[in-house]
């Protein structure tokens, strides 16, 4: 069974699946065309209603099986929430996903990063790639509970188990407009960066290749009608940013629709933890927003995005910190710390990258190679090797909690054989940062 981590995605054999969530927790699914909304009320699963075609629930397991899902249907987004309404996913258990096949064969674990002030997990998605269905794991949270949820899918139904959220009311209505003009970026930037000051997190510089890409993904969101960090056009937000030419140590994004001008919008991401944390995060140095407007309806998407541009010395030390935190976890098992390793380091970089060139998430290349593989390459002479992988992750103490918290990567990082270990990361992936941790012996 694979241990899956948020981005990360296995292909999945024919016939139904069960995807399983013990706890004090409730289970359901949207059922979504490639436009990631539902065509009505009956693509949403849930425990008022637990049948849908192709789709079943029954206590914590869900039931899918593709092939008979409605016409139109390539998508299916599993979702958990408290099953005590109003309570924070942060006060519960973080909760596993385990998904199993035709005879009950396990195919996939996946436990995302412990939410905090959440009240619904998209956990994971099965979704459809030319013939071929696969599983994603996302780990990606809202505050406003189901019915918030069930708004940007397209559902109309009321949560009758969970306080309705309250409702965005714009100050004033602007007609349907085009991305905001420079004179909207410099009175927004002069909003973010008083609301940054009060927190005491350090100003930023707006950037035009981030805007660019800020504002070719509000408007492949607007086309689209959803909000979404991957386009209808299959192209991630983070993709666009290095498509851009900006190529980023860490990076943020706020996805939003319902404000309609610059002010509204930095006064709503003021109003929850989450939007707030990423908003005076001080290791952001640039930003960008652009916005688009969807004319028929008058709705207004907008991308925000944060980063801090990729030098060498950041490179460096990140790395570093990697490995200073992984080394803190041996110690405190009783085991000797790793030794950093240039060959191994090398090849650990270049896994990274070539991730993210070549758009695949796996411990085996395209052409087959395995980490054995690409440390011997790199002049590594070990006689055992061993990789950690991620995506998604932006900082790295983040990466190291995840791998601690997924029994097959902690495995790794505290096997007593290993003595040396080579760090890798680089951003612009479909999923984000993308990380490699390769051990040897």
């Amino acid at each position: 069974m694979g241990e899956l981590v948020p981005g990360g995605n296995v292909p999945l054999p024919a016939g139904p699946l069960r995807l399983c969530v013990r706890g004090p927790f409730d289970v359901s699914a949207l059922v979504t065309g490639d436009d990631g909304k539902v065509r009505g009320d009956a693509d949403f699963v849930f425990f008022n209603q637990p049948v849908a075609p192709g789709a079943r629930l029954s206590g914590d397991t869900l039931t899918v099986d593709p092939s008979a899902l409605r016409p139109g249907a390539t998508r299916v987004t599993v979702v958990v929430s408290p099953a005590d309404p109003g309570t924070e996913l942060g006060r519960l258990p973080t909760p596993t996903l385990q998904v199993t096949g035709p005879g009950g064969r396990p195919l996939a674990r996946f436990t995302p990063a412990p939410p905090r002030q959440e009240t619904v997990l998209l956990l994971a998605e099965i979704y459809r790639r030319g013939d071929i269905w696969k599983l994603r794991a996302l780990g990606q949270g809202y505050g406003d509970g189901l019915a918030g949820l069930a708004r940007d899918f397209g559902v109309d139904v009321l949560d009758e188990r969970a306080p309705a959220p309250q409702p965005f009311i714009p100050a004033q209505r602007i007609p349907p407009a085009a991305p905001a003009p420079a004179s909207g970026q410099d009175s927004y930037l002069g909003q973010v960066n008083a609301a940054r000051a009060q927190a005491g997190s350090p100003p930023v510089t707006l950037d035009a290749r981030l805007s660019s890409a800020a504002r070719a993904h509000a408007g492949a969101m607007s086309s689209a009608g959803r909000l979404g960090v991957e386009g209808s056009d299959g192209v991630s937000v983070y993709q666009r940013v290095i498509a851009a030419g900006f190529a980023y140590l860490t990076i943020g994004e706020h996805l939003v629709s319902g404000p309609h001008t610059s002010g509204e919008f930095v006064t709503y991401l003021q109003r929850g933890e989450q939007p707030r944390r990423t908003l005076f995060d001080p290791a952001f140095t640039h930003a960008g927003l652009g916005c688009a407007t969807v004319r028929r309806t008058g709705d207004v998407f907008w991308t925000a995005l944060w980063a801090r541009p990729l030098t060498p010395a950041d490179l460096a030390r990140t790395a570093a910190e990697v490995t200073e935190l992984t080394n803190g976890e041996r110690v405190r098992a009783g085991l000797r710390p790793l030794a950093p390793d240039t060959p191994l380091t090398a090849a650990a970089q270049a896994h990274s990258a070539d991730m993210v060139a070549r758009d695949f998430y796996s411990h085996t290349s395209p052409e087959g190679s395995q980490p054995w593989d690409r440390a011997a390459a790199a002049g590594a002479r070990r006689r055992s090797v061993g990789e950690n992988i991620a995506c998604g992750q932006r900082s790295a103490s983040e990466v190291v909690t995840g791998w601690m918290n997924s029994p097959g990567h902690r495995a790794n990082i505290l096997k007593p054989d290993f003595t040396h270990i080579g760090i890798g990361l680089a951003g612009g992936g479909r999923a984000g940062m993308y990380w490699t941790q390769l051990f040897g012996a």
